[in-house]
């Protein structure tokens, strides 16, 4: 028997099959292990000191806002620790915000005349941490206090997954941003938005229902389409509809530069490239950078917005003793110079490990980790996330 007939005693597309619903029986039972009894997520409670440091105020004066009777009352926890849930730490920025010295103090989102925020993050290399900036990034602005919607662009559906989605189990008919920018009876996006356990934060998630909009949108222009069918509009159109309802959007764009990705960058009023600084990485992201230009320029001049806010390069898994990373680093900044954030992501195992069972360091205890390993990883994530707050807030001139 030549090879050819022995390959064909076992054809590939029902061994890959076969392979793909192991794997997604397995990572269901994972799952309902990790969230009994129904499997659904649910955010863990955050002590005092934690709130405290949220809100920017001493954690003696939550405790005298608790006696007094006003707000919400912390739960108690072993040692008699008192713990607030993330709704418990929105009404409290609503219950101080009145009395602010500086309005937006505890509130920040949009006032009148701001527009609605949409952050993409791209990149088109893989482990570029690109997901996981998406994720920490959103579930941070929610707890800073505003109103944020996430979107999982990327069929892929990892930043759906660290919200306590199973693409398959959980949207077997849809339910993907796919429904709302669909050329043929598009659905209201307000139906596929869901909200998540952190209070302010709802997300769209995705899965490979996504992929029929690259699909459909070469038949679109090779019809010619009409001026309501540009694929470049069809993002910004359905955003348009749910503005009033956020302060900012923010798209974890899939890895590849085709027409969702374009739709998400005319979207868009910022951009976020996150890049690892090693030279494979450095060089994927300039032919990145080189066919974006060139698309990006062929979809304004068939009438297409790419007006910014500002553009940034964030620095992701970054070693600080690594000699060649420091190279790679200091040779982006002597490029791109302010266009490259101050702070980095370090690379942490506090990060990957929280991943293991589908969270963030947002989302873990603590006390789960090396005191040391996870406050440098919070400290890292932290000040990035505040550094493109103050990019947010600077656009609406403050």
């Amino acid at each position: 028997m030549d090879d050819r007939a022995r390959a064909g005693d076992e054809r590939i597309d029902r061994l890959v099959g076969d392979h793909a619903r192991l794997l997604s029986d397995r990572l269901l039972a994972h799952r309902a292990q990790l969230f009994p009894p129904d499997a659904q997520k649910v955010l863990r409670p955050f002590s005092s000191g934690e709130v405290a440091a949220l809100l920017g105020v001493n954690d003696a004066y939550l405790r005298k806002l608790s006696l007094d009777g006003r707000g919400p009352q912390p739960q108690t926890g072993a040692g008699g620790r008192r713990l607030y849930s993330s709704q418990d730490i929105r009404a409290l920025r609503a219950l101080l915000e009145p009395g602010a010295k500086t309005p937006g103090t505890y509130l920040p989102g949009r006032r009148a005349g701001n527009h609605l925020q949409v952050i993409t993050v791209v990149n088109f290399k893989g482990g570029s941490g690109k997901t996981t900036t998406a994720a920490h990034l959103a579930q941070k602005l929610a707890l800073d206090g505003f109103r944020v919607l996430a979107i999982d662009l990327d069929p892929q559906a990892s930043l759906s997954a660290l919200h306590g989605y199973q693409p398959e189990f959980d949207l077997p008919d849809g339910g993907t941003l796919y429904d709302a920018i669909r050329y043929d009876d598009p659905l209201p996006l307000r139906q596929v938005i869901r909200p998540t356990y952190f209070t302010g934060l709802d997300l769209i998630p995705g899965n490979l229902e996504l992929m029929e909009f690259e699909h459909d949108t070469p038949r679109m222009l090779a019809q010619g389409g009409r001026s309501g069918n540009l694929f470049f509009t069809r993002i910004a159109d359905a955003l348009g509809t749910v503005e009033a309802d956020y302060d900012l959007v923010v798209i974890d764009c899939p890895p590849q530069l085709g027409f969702l990705t374009m739709s998400a960058l005319s979207a868009a009023t910022a951009v976020l490239v996150t890049v690892h600084p090693q030279m494979l990485d450095v060089m994927s992201m300039c032919q990145f950078l080189q066919m974006t230009s060139n698309l990006m320029t062929v979809v304004a001049d068939a009438g297409g917005r790419f007006s910014h806010d500002w553009l940034r390069y964030l620095i992701t898994r970054y070693e600080p003793g690594d000699g060649p990373q420091n190279q790679m680093v200091s040779f982006m900044r002597s490029l791109f110079g302010d266009h490259v954030l101050n702070h980095t992501v370090l690379k942490s195992t506090a990060i990957s490990d929280a991943g293991l069972t589908k969270q963030t360091l947002y989302e873990v205890d603590r006390a789960d980790f090396t005191r040391a390993t996870y406050e440098r990883a919070m400290e890292s994530l932290n000040a990035v996330n505040g550094e493109i707050r103050n990019l947010i807030l600077r656009a609406w001139g403050r």
